[in-house]
């Protein structure tokens, strides 16, 4: 059923990280709006630059066919070198979002002991059969290794691939020094069983394969697509009062009219 003026047509999808990228604007304008990240402006580059107010962090979205397209680096503070995390173009951006939410947030974590393993044995990932350390999702289409030895730890690589013998939809990476918690961000969100949203039809697709991917297919108001954002900003901004961040709203949110595909 073809969408009216008043709704937009959207995919709900499930694993969420082979979902695709999704829009840049669910990252970088709660930055700016409520976390007070500014901006550079040249017209002539197809790049965003975001600096945090100390400027001490820096976020670079730059189309780069042969590399990492997000690039977010950390100056050395006392007691931690600096540090960086890269996201592939086809990262979904909740993911990327987690790490920037936990950046961001005002309350100082209690120490940083987390082990971003966790959030993957807690939904059943596990050792790869073959190959090197680290683990597999239960469907084997993606993976989170940390290089490095237990005397000297390494970068984190995390990817998302369609089989064993094709090329990754997406690779993360975290630096050796990037603290645990902005890791750990990430493999929760990574982890997180609920579906994300993509507009139909602007937007392809790592796959439509039915064996990887469940899309259930939903005629959303656009009103309702529009307060999502302006919602997670509103979010973000209080978060110094204790209010939880908005998630990306789940296929049971709108009132819809659904088809499978």
């Amino acid at each position: 059923m073809p969408s009216t003026a008043d709704s937009v047509e959207v995919d709900f999808i499930t694993p969420r990280h082979l979902a695709g990228g999704g829009d840049p604007a669910w990252i970088t304008v709660p930055l700016h709006r409520a976390c007070g990240w500014s901006h550079g402006h040249d017209p002539l580059m197809p790049r965003v630059l975001l600096s945090s107010p100390d400027q001490k962090a820096l976020l670079r979205l730059e189309p780069d066919p042969d590399g990492q397209w997000w690039t977010l680096q950390h100056t050395a503070e006392a007691g931690r070198p600096a540090w960086y995390a890269s996201f592939g173009a086809r990262t979904p951006v909740e993911l990327i979002a987690a790490v920037t939410d936990a950046l961001t947030d005002p309350v100082t974590p209690a120490g940083e002991s987390c082990d971003p393993f966790e959030p993957l044995r807690q939904t059943a990932w596990s050792a790869p059969t073959i190959g090197a350390d680290g683990l597999v999702s239960p469907d084997g289409t993606a993976y989170v290794q940390r290089l490095g030895s237990s005397e000297e730890p390494g970068a984190w690589f995390i990817a998302a691939t369609l089989g064993p013998d094709r090329r990754p939809v997406w690779r993360a990476r975290f630096g050796a020094h990037t603290p645990a918690r902005l890791v750990a961000a990430f493999t929760a969100a990574l982890t997180d069983s609920d579906s994300v949203y993509r507009t139909a039809g602007v937007q392809k697709l790592p796959t439509l394969d039915p064996r990887l991917v469940t899309r259930t297919f939903v005629d959303v108001p656009a009103v309702y697509l529009a307060a999502a954002l302006e919602d997670r900003v509103r979010s973000l901004a209080a978060r110094p009062a204790g209010m939880p961040t908005a998630p990306i709203p789940s296929r049971h949110s709108p009132p819809p009219r659904v088809h499978s595909r």
